[in-house]
């Protein structure tokens, strides 16, 4: 079987299309944590794009080992140099270059001719080519190209040096059998082909990133990129845990092999979701809290005769485990730390007593601990630890929306509090906050819900701040007292602004 390589466009394409700003340390844990499942490219970001990626880049380059560390560049000089600046540590760097090539985008966006765009496509390679041996190409908007144009983009692109190149369906609008016709067309017609990886980059807009990918695997293309989750510009990239299942159930049918541990799949989804703060819906196919219920009765009665009738993947391979352990407030740190493990955090001996601490308060509060209910407490005990603890918090109503929120907060080892008015209690609770923190934040999106089961449910809550003009920050707060919760993700937001 050939070798089909994963690269991973979560930090670069993913984080552009939410608007947020990642910082460093969730840009890192995000990194490790997709070596750890596997994937073989990891696009970090586009250095060029503002300072703050740009030391994103370095960092991750320099300290996250055992996948090629990649950085986005248009086809200009001043990009490449930043790019290959940001990748300089790297123990395996390639910058990803390139140029549009549709009519539209050469007349209306870069108002430049064929022959400019063939000259600057093979330019950008050679100059990156000075950095660095590993050069991929992308040919922007290649679906909507005039193949035989897309040829000779291709053909300069090889002959300058590019190692990969990209073949993106970049607005979404390929069906599978015309994107496979395409890189069918490509594998056939560009001369060198055979010394390159072709690497294929579909959008979601008309729900058929999966799809298309898959054709284009069929079709010859070696290398496909994605995100978790498939998170991405507009309606999304692919979602690369599906195309690796995908492929993971019907292997000889692709005739390929990844070198992916499945097993990590659900883990880094997962962690994705909590930092970026975009929630997986319940259906999502792979990842989504229905992917492996059922519900139906003829369902249920054929999964317990034989977990195969309704059941193509074992909930175990993508790492959701299946136990009947019932954990409550007398379960002990093994029983915890154990179940931990299987969901697929690894804690040392110290994280732990500060996680068991935070279990037997949830668990004083409901009678049973639920899988969602850790997740959240993990991704909590995460997100803590940045500077603000909330020490109290009240809150009084007169009438259906005013209230008055009174807040402590311990600020770098000091305590303050103050009270404020607000157009309801999380409005409140919001202001006071802001009134003892002291930084000007206009808050963007809230939202809350229910991550576990039953009336004690711990509420989620997610809140979206802009800080300065570019800059939005993703804070998130769990409790079983939901204005609690709220008033922790709005405090996790503002702790991380420098």
């Amino acid at each position: 079987m050939r070798r089909l390589y994963i690269f991973d466009t979560t930090l670069r394409d993913g984080e552009q299309s939410l608007g947020i700003t990642l910082n460093v340390k969730e840009k890192l844990e995000i990194g490790r944590q997709l070596v750890k499942l596997g994937v073989d490219v990891i696009e970090a970001g586009f250095p060029a794009s503002s300072p703050g990626d740009l030391e994103s880049v370095r960092t991750i380059a320099r300290e996250v080992k055992g996948a090629i560390i990649c950085g986005l560049s248009r086809a200009v000089p001043p990009d490449i140099d930043c790019c290959a600046e940001a990748l300089r540590e790297a123990e395996q760097p390639r910058i990803h270059t390139g140029i549009a090539v549709s009519p539209v985008h050469m007349e209306k966006k870069l108002q430049m001719t064929p022959e400019q765009v063939v000259e600057a496509a093979a330019g950008a390679v050679k100059h990156a080519k000075k950095y660095m041996s590993d050069v991929e190409f992308y040919a922007e908007d290649a679906f909507r190209s005039d193949p035989r144009f897309l040829v000779r983009v291709l053909e300069a692109v090889i002959a300058a040096g590019a190692t990969v190149v990209n073949i993106p369906d970049t607005v979404g609008y390929a069906t599978p059998w015309e994107y496979g016709e395409l890189i069918d067309y490509v594998m056939n017609h560009v001369k060198g082909i055979e010394n390159v990886v072709v690497s294929i980059h579909c959008h979601n807009d008309l729900g058929m990133a999966t799809a298309n990918s898959l054709t284009g695997i069929k079709a010859g293309a070696s290398q496909i990129e994605g995100t978790i989750n498939g998170i991405g510009e507009r309606a999304g990239n692919t979602s690369l845990e599906e195309v690796i299942m995908a492929i993971y159930t019907q292997q000889a049918r692709y005739g390929v092999e990844t070198r992916i541990n499945t097993r990590e799949i659900a883990a880094t989804s997962r962690l994705v979701s909590r930092v970026t703060g975009v929630p997986v819906p319940k259906h999502k196919a792979i990842v989504g809290a229905n992917a492996f219920m059922h519900a139906s009765g003829i369902h249920q009665d054929g999964v317990l005769k034989e977990k195969t009738t309704y059941e193509i993947i074992d909930p175990e391979v993508v790492g959701i485990p299946r136990n009947s352990i019932v954990l409550t407030a007398r379960s002990g740190r093994h029983a915890l730390k154990h179940r931990l493990e299987e969901l697929g955090y690894r804690v040392s001996q110290d994280e732990l007593e500060n996680v068991y601490q935070k279990f037997l308060r949830l668990a004083d509060s409901k009678r049973e601990v639920f899988d969602d209910d850790l997740h959240a407490i993990m991704g909590h005990a995460i997100a803590n630890g940045n500077g603000i603890i909330l020490e109290n918090l009240s809150v009084s109503s007169s009438g259906a929306t005013a209230a008055t929120a009174t807040v402590t907060l311990e600020i770098e080892q000091q305590t303050v509090t103050d009270a404020a008015v607000g157009n309801g209690p999380v409005d409140a609770v919001f202001k006071t906050i802001d009134r003892l923190v002291k930084k000007p934040v206009k808050l963007e999106e809230y939202t809350l819900r229910s991550v576990s089961q039953g009336s004690e449910a711990l509420g989620d809550a997610t809140v979206k701040v802009r800080w300065n003009e570019n800059s939005l920050i993703v804070g998130r707060g769990i409790s079983t007292d939901v204005i609690e919760a709220s008033a922790k993700a709005y405090i996790n937001a503002l702790s991380k602004i420098k």
